[in-house]
């Protein structure tokens, strides 16, 4: 199978996988927002960040190792150390997953009292740290997968993790109501441990499946350090530049509440406004980015292996079409979202700011698509550093303007920011691609 008829097989099942995962999202999040509430939603939306800082740690840079190198090693015919390379870095991986999740789970409460400035997510950071190493091994072997031009397992997973997550809510919400209890953000929390835990589980039983039919022997492993030794080259310095972007990411995260409380909302308020930009309308907006993820996750070892071959030609074509099909799934989602936004806001949540929300978000939605697939582009040649520098850049605009815009014009500043943000990154993009890009 040729790249062309991979990435769009892969892309297919990606995408329609994305879509299901994301209607059914949909509907959980509407619960939740009718369970929890706005300001419930915005207590959950707080732990996000240090969930992405461990994922970060555990698994960010060392699932791109895994699918640029196995990719690579399976373009040579290397199928053992194709393997190698999987079980060596996924090792790495949930050793540090481990760490994080004891690190969180033992300073939960100097994290929300002292960081997140919200005391209610002790418990939540509690469960949240359980469910690291369950998807710290998820996305090794989804990183695996992907390298093999195998989109199936994926997305069986991706999907059976959003069936597990809203399962494991809806039971416990059940049994709150049966004790009488009050209806709390730790509903969501146990949603995502029990999602990560059966996702899990599953990706145990393919890859086990996987090395038994390939027979594969962890004794033939011939040169463990020199593989180990390719994986920390990559990994160590994706990983710092996903940690600084998940540092500034939740720096950002954790100010928006506090500069809307400058601005003259009260602590109540501010959580609201921000679940319903989080956790509502920024959502919805993400929707149509089930298409651009999909590429993104097969162009990045569909790059690395046309580089392998030192195919220029196949890379500037595949780049040329990325930007071509970004570009239009932009701009029709930025008309759908700004003509129909309030109407949304109302079906979906029956809040008017979410509506708001998602009419100026929609002026986003050619950038963000467009930044998301050519960062991963970046990444598949290996330019980790350049993707670093613009993502940087962006979320450096987004800070200035939460510290310094909203307090003037509230959230609505934040939402300029934004815009601003995926302006640069998308430009920053084009520039450093250019030597591929035939204009």
């Amino acid at each position: 199978m040729n790249n062309k008829q991979f990435l769009l097989r892969g892309t297919i099942i990606l995408t329609l996988t994305g879509f299901l995962s994301r209607i059914i999202g949909f509907f959980y999040r509407i619960f939740l927002s009718q369970t929890i509430g706005a300001e419930g939603m915005g207590i959950y939306q707080l732990i996000f960040p240090i969930h992405s800082i461990c994922f970060a740690v555990a698994v960010g840079g060392i699932q791109t190792a895994i699918s640029r190198f196995v990719a690579a090693r399976i373009a040579l015919k290397d199928e053992q150390g194709a393997r190698d390379i999987f079980f060596i870095g996924t090792f790495l991986s949930v050793l540090l997953s481990l760490f994080m999740s004891w690190l969180v789970y033992h300073n939960s409460s100097f994290i929300a009292v002292r960081l997140l400035g919200e005391e209610r997510c002790v418990s939540l950071l509690q469960l949240m740290a359980l469910s690291v190493p369950f998807g710290t091994f998820h996305s090794c072997v989804n990183g695996y997968y992907y390298a093999r031009k195998s989109t199936g397992i994926p997305a069986a997973t991706q999907l059976l993790e959003q069936c597990a997550r809203v399962a494991a809510s809806y039971l416990f919400y059940l049994v709150l109501l049966r004790d009488g209890r009050a209806l709390t953000p730790m509903i969501a929390v146990i949603g995502i441990l029990g999602g990560e835990l059966v996702s899990m589980l599953a990706a145990v039983l393919f890859i086990l499946w996987d090395f038994n039919k390939a027979s594969y022997q962890l004794s033939k492993m011939t040169v463990p350090f020199h593989h180990l030794k390719e994986i920390v080259t990559l990994a160590v310095p994706l990983t710092g530049n996903r940690l600084l972007i998940n540092l500034l990411n939740s720096v950002e995260s954790i100010l928006i509440p506090g500069r809307l409380r400058i601005f003259g909302l009260d602590n109540t308020s501010a959580l609201s406004i921000y679940g319903i930009l989080t956790g509502m309308s920024l959502p919805l907006i993400l929707f149509p980015s089930a298409i651009t993820n999909s590429v993104s996750v097969m162009l990045l070892p569909a790059i690395a292996e046309e580089q392998a071959k030192e195919n220029h030609a196949a890379i500037s074509k595949t780049i040329g079409m990325t930007i071509k099909y970004c570009l239009i799934l932009g701009f029709a989602s930025t008309g759908f979202f700004f003509f129909l936004g309030d109407t949304l806001g109302i079906l979906l949540f029956k809040n008017e700011f979410a509506g708001t929300f998602i009419k100026t978000l929609s002026f986003i939605c050619p950038c963000l698509y467009l930044s998301t697939t050519l960062t991963s582009v970046l990444n598949g040649l290996g330019n980790t550093t350049l993707s670093f520098i613009q993502n940087t850049i962006g979320l450096v605009i987004r800070i200035l303007f939460v510290l310094f815009v909203i307090p003037i014009y509230g959230i609505q500043g934040y939402l300029w920011g934004l815009l601003v943000s995926e302006l640069a990154i998308s430009g920053l993009s084009l520039f450093f691609l250019r030597k591929y890009i035939d204009i």
